[in-house]
C-alpha cells in the first residue's frame, strides 16, 4: 500500500556491489576514506557536492558552536533513558534527539525560513524591514532565533559566527540581513532581545549555498555528538536518577476537585 503520490523509485546517494561501495558517484574506499574529513563527507552526503574550503570551514564552526550546552532537556532525557537501561545506548540517543523540536535545535530551520521569507518580502514586495519587525511586535509574535534565557545581552556564539563570516568575506545576503534584523529589533522591540546561535547558523549556511531543506540537519548532527559524550559520562558517573529525583522534588502536587 502506497500513501500519497509516489516518486520515481531511485536514490542518488549510494549503491554497493560485492567489491565496491559508491557514494555520491565517488568510490568510498579509494576516494573518500582518507580523502575527506567527516565534515566534508556530511556535506557531500547531503548535497551531492564536495564542499569548498569555506563551506567546510564554516560547517565545522557551526557544528562546534551548537553541539554542547550543558544539561539541556535533550541531554537530560537521554541520560535518564540510559539510566533506566544502560544496554540501550541507541535508545537513549534517540530519546535525546526526539526533543529537537521548534524550541530546541529546530529553531535553526524555522529561523532559516524566516530569513528567506523576510528577504523575499523586502526584495519582491518592497516592504521595509522596520515595518516587518514592527508588525511582528504589534501582533505579539515571536521572532525565531532571538532571545535566550542565559546569554544576555548577546549570545557570544552568534557574534563569533557572523564575525568570522565578515572577516573571511563570505557574509552575503542572509548574514547581512541577520545584522539588519538584529539592529531593527534593538531599536523597535520593547525589551532587549539578543540574536542567538540558531539565527546566525542558518544565515551563514544560506550564504554558503547549503540547501534550506537540511538546515535542521546541522544542529541534529552536532547534538548527536554531545548526546554520546553525556552518555559516556553517564556510564562512568551516573546522574540520570538524580536528575529524575530533582525533577520530582521540584514539582508540587496539587489535588484537583473531585
Amino acid at each position: 500500500m502506497r500513501i500519497g503520490k509516489a516518486g520515481k523509485a531511485t536514490t542518488s546517494i549510494s549503491t554497493a556491489t560485492h567489491d565496491s561501495i559508491t557514494v555520491r558517484n565517488h568510490d568510498l574506499v579509494n576516494d573518500l576514506m582518507g580523502g575527506v574529513t567527516f565534515t566534508e563527507y556530511f556535506y557531500l552526503l547531503t548535497t551531492g557536492r564536495k564542499p569548498t574550503s569555506e563551506q567546510s570551514f564554516f560547517l565545522d564552526v557551526l557544528l562546534v558552536s551548537i553541539a554542547e550546552h550543558g544539561l539541556v532537556p535533550t541531554n537530560q532525557a537521554a541520560r535518564m533513558t540510559y539510566a533506566a537501561d544502560p544496554d540501550f545506548l541507541q535508545g537513549a540517543v534517540a530519546a535525546g534527539l526526539l526533543g529537537c523540536g521548534k524550541v530546541i535545535l529546530g529553531t535553526t530551520e524555522v529561523a532559516g525560513q524566516f530569513l528567506r521569507d523576510t528577504q523575499s518580502r523586502i526584495a519582491d514586495n518592497k516592504e521595509s524591514l522596520d515595518d516587518i519587525i514592527s508588525q511582528l511586535r504589534d501582533e505579539g509574535r515571536r521572532i525565531p532565533g532571538f532571545g535566550h534565557p542565559i546569554h544576555k545581552p548577546v549570545d557570544p556564539r552568534a557574534q563569533r559566527i557572523l564575525g568570522l563570516a565578515e572577516d573571511r568575506g563570505v557574509a552575503g545576503t542572509y548574514s547581512k540581513l541577520a545584522r539588519d534584523i538584529e539592529d531593527a529589533i534593538s531599536r523597535l522591540w520593547p525589551k532587549p532581545l539578543p540574536m542567538n546561535v540558531s539565527f546566525a547558523i542558518p544565515a551563514v549556511l544560506l550564504d554558503l549555498d547549503f540547501p534550506p531543506t537540511v538546515l535542521k540537519a546541522v544542529p541534529i548532527l552536532a547534538r548527536t555528538a554531545s548526546l554520546l559524550a553525556h552518555l559516556a559520562e553517564e556510564s562512568e558517573t551516573p546522574i540520570g536518577f538524580t536528575l529524575s529525583h530533582h525533577a520530582e522534588m521540584g514539582i508540587t502536587f496539587e489535588a484537583t476537585g473531585s
